[in-house]
């Protein structure tokens, strides 16, 4: 954290770039500034797209919201650490914060994933965030954290995800049978998921995904939605294009900051940081769907994608695997079972009054729209 006069700042650290759109303050009269601006350095997990987005429109909402007084720094992926180290070099202060998801931590705790890649239990990720804020998740989060990592940081999760696509293949899949042996990408605990279904998992990053399938490197792959999928050019790589999983049916975003300097903030910035997080999830919900339906037209009117529904059959296979992940990890890790069993709790209850609660909403859709 630097404290700079109210004129623009600018970062100067070798190779690291200020990503534009997001960080920048917003024009006020003058009278209007605080005599100093506190100024975050946050690096965002993404080079560009929806995602970068997604991290752009939280930093101007801080530095809306401050007034002045408080500013985010958003620099891009790999402008201070690669992405694999933001979380230590927040720990450490090299960074003030960091704009990422849990999976990209999972080598450290494989209960990081239950917090944005685990299991389904009938919920979507606003469920899942649902039992972060109120269901007990927010505790176990820093207990996590804390008390087992002993990370100094402080986190909010933002931007409940719709459940992640199966992916791209070089043809269509009908029979889990056809997924064995085959090289595919994932992250977090879908890794061992797709693992226990016979497939060779390989965790890339995001940028990384189409230039390995169009190598060979991979035969198979899936990174989160149709409007990130287009941008990577996975439509120039293969045509067919399944949707609906339960590898990741739920992920948000987390933001994560150094918590002793998190702990010198006033109490208004430190408010801030945090409700900010809360109007971007939202808008991001908005965005999202907006965003993710226009790409999926354009990639079948535009570019040919054959688009499937995954079939019934491969999400029961895919419960059953986690049946067998979770097992052996609730077995070999007693903190694991504990987040688990949190997490069924919430779901049991609040998915028998959601799910009885929901109407046919696709029977509806179809009696005005057609048979999907």
């Amino acid at each position: 954290m630097t404290e700079v006069k109210t004129s623009r700042r600018k970062f100067l650290t070798k190779g690291a770039a200020t990503i534009a759109g997001g960080a920048a303050v917003v024009s006020m009269p003058s009278i209007g500034l605080a005599a100093k601006t506190v100024v975050l350095k946050v690096q965002a997990a993404w080079g560009g797209g929806i995602f970068l987005e997604y991290a752009q429109d939280y930093v101007r909402r801080v530095n809306e919201m401050s007034g002045g007084s408080l500013k985010i720094d958003l620099l891009g992926v790999g402008a201070v650490v690669k992405t694999a180290e933001m979380q230590t070099a927040v720990h450490k202060g090299v960074l003030d914060g960091a704009h990422l998801v849990t999976a990209y931590w999972y080598s450290k705790s494989a209960v990081a994933s239950l917090f944005g890649t685990g299991p389904c239990f009938g919920w979507t990720a606003n469920e899942m965030m649902g039992w972060i804020q109120y269901g007990g998740g927010k505790a176990l989060y820093y207990e996590l954290m804390h008390d087992k990592l002993r990370l100094d940081l402080v986190g909010f999760f933002t931007g409940p995800m719709p459940a992640q696509p199966l992916g791209w293949f070089k043809e269509r899949i009908n029979d889990s049978s056809q997924l064995k042996g085959l090289k595919y990408r994932t992250v977090g605990l879908a890794a061992d998921v797709l693992q226990e279904m016979g497939m060779s998992v390989v965790q890339l990053p995001g940028g990384e995904i189409q230039p390995a399938m169009k190598s060979g490197l991979i035969d198979a792959a899936e990174f989160n939605n149709p409007t990130s999928d287009k941008d990577f050019g996975m439509q120039d790589v293969s045509k067919h294009y399944h949707l609906a999983s339960f590898h990741q049916s739920q992920e948000c975003f987390e933001i994560i900051f150094n918590k002793t300097l998190f702990d010198r903030l006033a109490k208004e910035h430190q408010a801030i940081l945090e409700y900010a997080s809360e109007a971007a999830s939202a808008d991001m919900a908005w965005k999202a769907m907006e965003r993710y339906s226009q790409d999926l037209v354009v990639l079948k009117e535009k570019y040919g994608v054959n688009v499937y529904r995954t079939p019934d059959s491969i999400m029961d296979e895919q419960l059953k695997a986690w049946d067998i992940v979770v097992a052996r990890l609730s077995k070999a890790d007693p903190f694991f079972k504990k987040v688990i069993d949190s997490q069924m709790k919430f779901a049991k209850r609040h998915g028998a009054y959601s799910l009885n609660n929901a109407p046919n909403y696709r029977g509806a859709y179809e009696h005005y729209f057609g048979k999907l």
